[in-house]
């Protein structure tokens, strides 16, 4: 028998108005409210702070941009430390050489910046123009070793791609977290079917396939013509959710998750073990 390994997560899920410092201070409210129920790690929404601007074709953004660190991060990193917890902050970064990221800092619960994840996978489309606005993440994938877990960092678009997950799993995450700002176009029946069932499916199936547990935050809210559908959860390492958020409510959103999960799904399934890259160069083309 694995013993377990408990960790308690917290996912920050609130609507967002053109007031940037109301933004700030009500999240950092709910962080404190958090931390307050046990929240070791806490994941904060998308461009937490702002809104959802690349919904606009041609935008002007460049007041939404901050440079990394910089003074929301330096606020995240004061609390952090406070509370002793680790935070992930996603933002809009402007880079020193003057490129634009979505981006998401990861703080330890010292305070101190372990990274940075740039987004690697840009959508563009109707109210989703963010090739306009964010160039493609230049980092590579990235696994922190946090005081309480190692953990991934991805962002929206991202959680769609096995790949980015399974990278991520290899690379040592334990939880891969997914930032999110995601919601239905109004007045817009798709064809294509449920994209909010599809959007969780598909986050459910990258636990099961790598035995990973899997933490999603979305905003609420109406902004415009997009609806934001909430829906924030947290998933075990077989794909079952734990907790999972409203879609028009903000909310604190705390469970506590074993890890030790992880290692009997991947040795019981050997999804990893049973892997053959050799085959797998097709996927690179």
């Amino acid at each position: 028998m694995n013993e377990k390994k408990e960790v308690t997560l917290g996912l920050i899920q609130t609507a967002v108005t053109k007031n940037i410092p109301e933004n700030i201070q009500k999240t950092v409210a709910f962080v404190r409210k958090a931390a307050a129920q046990g929240a070791q790690i806490i994941c904060l929404q998308e461009l937490f702070s702002v809104i959802y601007f690349p919904q606009y074709e041609g935008l002007d953004a460049s007041g939404f941009a901050e440079t990394i660190p910089g003074e929301t991060v330096n606020l995240f990193s004061q609390l952090a430390k406070e509370l002793g917890i680790v935070i992930i902050v996603p933002l809009f970064e402007k880079a020193k050489d003057g490129s634009y990221y979505n981006s998401a800092v990861t703080i330890d619960a010292d305070g101190s910046i372990l990274g940075m994840y740039r987004k690697i996978h840009i959508p563009f489309d109707k109210l989703f123009y963010e090739k306009n606005y964010f160039k493609d993440g230049d980092l590579g994938y990235q696994v922190y070793k946090t005081r309480f877990a190692s953990i991934g960092v991805l962002i929206c678009y991202d959680q769609w791609m096995p790949e980015a997950a399974r990278i991520a799993t290899l690379m040592g995450a334990e939880i891969i977290f997914y930032p999110t700002a995601i919601g239905w176009v109004k007045g817009h029946i798709s064809p294509d079917g449920d994209w909010h069932n599809a959007w969780e499916t598909v986050q459910r199936g990258h636990a099961i396939a790598n035995g990973v547990h899997v933490a999603a935050v979305n905003r609420i809210g109406e902004e415009d013509k997009l609806k934001f559908w909430g829906g924030s959860f947290i998933s075990d390492a077989f794909g079952k959710v734990i907790k999972k958020a409203s879609n028009d409510k903000e909310e604190v959103l705390v469970a506590t998750i074993d890890l030790s999960m992880n290692k009997k799904i991947r040795e019981g399934w050997g999804f990893l073990n049973n892997r053959r890259p050799d085959t797998y160069s097709p996927i690179c083309k």
